[in-house]
Parts: C-alpha cells; sequence; structure tokens
C-alpha cells in the first residue's frame, strides 16, 4: 500500500536525455490516478527536453536546469526551485537521477516526503525496460494496480495544422535515420549504414509517401542519404518536439534506431521498427505497453548486446548493425501488414 494518504503538490526530477523524459511522462497519469486529477505536478529537467511538455495540460510548470553540477550557489536556475519550494512546499519529491551532482539540490528542495534515485537504497535493476525501472522508484506511493497500467504518454499539436504547414499527406511512414550519438567523436555505433538507409527510403518511397525527420544541427548527417527520390518529405530540423509528436503519432509506421524518436513512437502508440545492434533489445528497446506494438530488429548475434562494454569498445565492424540489411526492415514492414 502506498506510504502516503494525501499529496497535492508534486516535483519530479530528471535531467536526462529526451527519451529518459519520455520515461518519466509515465508518472504523471499514475500519480492522477492515486491522488486524483487536481494534484499539481512540476518537472526539473533540462531546457531543450523540457520542450516536451509544452502542450501537456497535466504539467504545472517546468523548472529549467541547463548546468547540472555547479554549485547552487552559482546557479540562479536551482535557486530558483529552491526559492520557489520555500514559498510552496512540496508534498512530494520525486527523483528519477542518480547523479552526485543533485544531491544537494534534493536536500534544499523544501518537500515533506522525498522517494525516488539517489534517496532510496534500491536494488539495481538488471533485464528489464527502462520504463519498467523507472516506475520501480515510485512503487512506493502508488497502489501496484495503478501502477501496472502506468505507461509513458504524450501530447504533440494538432494534426490539423500539420497537415496544413507541411502538406502532410493521409499515410506516410516515418523515418528517423539520426540518434544522439551522431556527432559524437568516433564509431557511432548505434547507427545504420548511410547505404542502407538510402537503399531502404528508394526501396519503401515507390509505394508510400515517406517524412524523413531530425533535429536542427543533424543536417551535415542527412546529407550523406540525400538525394532523395520522389514522395518523400524531407522535416529535418523543421519539427519542435510537439511537432514531432504529431507527426509521428499519425504515421503508419516509425522506422529508427535507438533513439528519442523510438520512444516518442511507442508513447504516441505508432508500430515501431528499431533497429538495434550493440543494445538489448529487451533493456533498450522502447517501453512496450498493453497499447502499443515495438519491433526491434535485430540479428541477435552471440557478441550481442555489448553496449558500453570492452567488446564494444574493441570492435570496429559493428556487424550487428551493418549486417541487418534494407530487406529485413522491409520483410519486417510487410509480415507486420504495414506493406
Amino acid at each position: 500500500m502506498p506510504i502516503l494518504k494525501e499529496v497535492k503538490r508534486v516535483l519530479i526530477l530528471r535531467c536526462g536525455a529526451l527519451g529518459d523524459l519520455v520515461y518519466a511522462t509515465s508518472v504523471i497519469d499514475a500519480l492522477r490516478a492515486q491522488f486524483g486529477e487536481e494534484i499539481i505536478i512540476d518537472f526539473i529537467t533540462t531546457p531543450s527536453s523540457g520542450k516536451l511538455f509544452e502542450n501537456d495540460p497535466r504539467v504545472h510548470q517546468i523548472f529549467p536546469l541547463k548546468h547540472k553540477k555547479i554549485p547552487i550557489w552559482l546557479s540562479p536556475q536551482k535557486r530558483a526551485v529552491i526559492n520557489y519550494s520555500k514559498a510552496h512546499p512540496y508534498d512530494l519529491l520525486i527523483s528519477l537521477e542518480f547523479g552526485k551532482q543533485f544531491k544537494s539540490l534534493i536536500q534544499a528542495i523544501d518537500a515533506k516526503h522525498k522517494t525516488g534515485m539517489g534517496i532510496l537504497e534500491t536494488t539495481e535493476i538488471h533485464n528489464i525496460n527502462r520504463g519498467e525501472a523507472t516506475k520501480s522508484y515510485y512503487s512506493d506511493i502508488v497502489e501496484p494496480s495503478i501502477l501496472l497500467k502506468a505507461k509513458p504518454i504524450l501530447f504533440g499539436k494538432p494534426f490539423a495544422k500539420l497537415i496544413s504547414k507541411f502538406s502532410l499527406p493521409k499515410h506516410y511512414i516515418v523515418i528517423a535515420p539520426s540518434n544522439s550519438h551522431n556527432q559524437k567523436k568516433g564509431l557511432n555505433y548505434r547507427a545504420w549504414p548511410f547505404e542502407h538507409w538510402r537503399s531502404l527510403i528508394q526501396t519503401l518511397s515507390t509505394d508510400t509517401p515517406i517524412v524523413i525527420v531530425g533535429a536542427r544541427g543533424e543536417e551535415a548527417f542527412f546529407d550523406q542519404i540525400k538525394p532523395y527520390p520522389k514522395n518523400v518529405i524531407d522535416l529535418v530540423s523543421q519539427l519542435s518536439i510537439s511537432e514531432l509528436i504529431t507527426t509521428v503519432q499519425h504515421s503508419s509506421a516509425l522506422i529508427c534506431t535507438d533513439s528519442a524518436t523510438g520512444h516518442i513512437g511507442a508513447a504516441v502508440d505508432t508500430p515501431t521498427f528499431v533497429l538495434m545492434g550493440p543494445n538489448n533489445p529487451i533493456t533498450d528497446s522502447p517501453y512496450k505497453s498493453d497499447t502499443n506494438t515495438i519491433y526491434p530488429i535485430s540479428l541477435k548475434l552471440p557478441c550481442s548486446p555489448c553496449y558500453k562494454t570492452e567488446a564494444m569498445k574493441q570492435c570496429q565492424e559493428n556487424i550487428c548493425m551493418t549486417q541487418i540489411t534494407p530487406a529485413m526492415v522491409v520483410e519486417s514492414l510487410k509480415s507486420t501488414k504495414v506493406l
């Protein structure tokens, strides 16, 4: 049973990448189901990821935190959260961050109860999806029956506005080739070869419109996939996060690597096909719920998963990704009746 009887104000700390914040949205409806829809829910998150809540009526306000490691006395953003909590004390603080850099902030925030990562002594969790791991950190405050139904939910912009703005067709497939590692030095172990993307786009675009999505600053990455064939709509660097949510939500399918876009696809119940190489298809795949369909495409090689291990660092061929062929992706789409 939950330890709390009444909660009116909640502050949630999650300052990871966009995909991590997508997972954290699973707590919102669980808290509303447990304590009532009038509950006030605030978030501390990075300025860019916080735009995820731009159209979410369930979230009261966002406290942006750009520099996580600097001390409180040097951080106006940390002091703003602390001062607000003293003027408007929270009933509950939920931390979804392990980092030591958050410890002093957590301690300084005025909240009657504090729980979650970096607060509770919790046994390390293996071989479960990251969404389930996130939920485990507030299992002490929410009824088990409610927790079982908790899942990420997102709110985008009205689809009619996007149809007008980007001339979107009625039916299309979204392809998101990039991921958060594409601008890092060295081999991007999550990446699929450019020639494979070109081949897949060429094949699929003969039968259905394709929408290509990517973030601002990634234009050079996408230049290596061009020129696009006809029947391709290029929305790279053109979509806000809320527009990306809606674009993915209304597509027939999403094809991506391990990325935030894949987690968005899962949260809006779009059939999501994820190319998985060094990552674990069970623990790293987008969150599987009772309403969505996730299709990890993996060779399941004996050396996989190897993400963040010495084996991965020593591998220069990245065969777990390069040997996934465009034909395999097309076959997966056909077998699931997307095509």
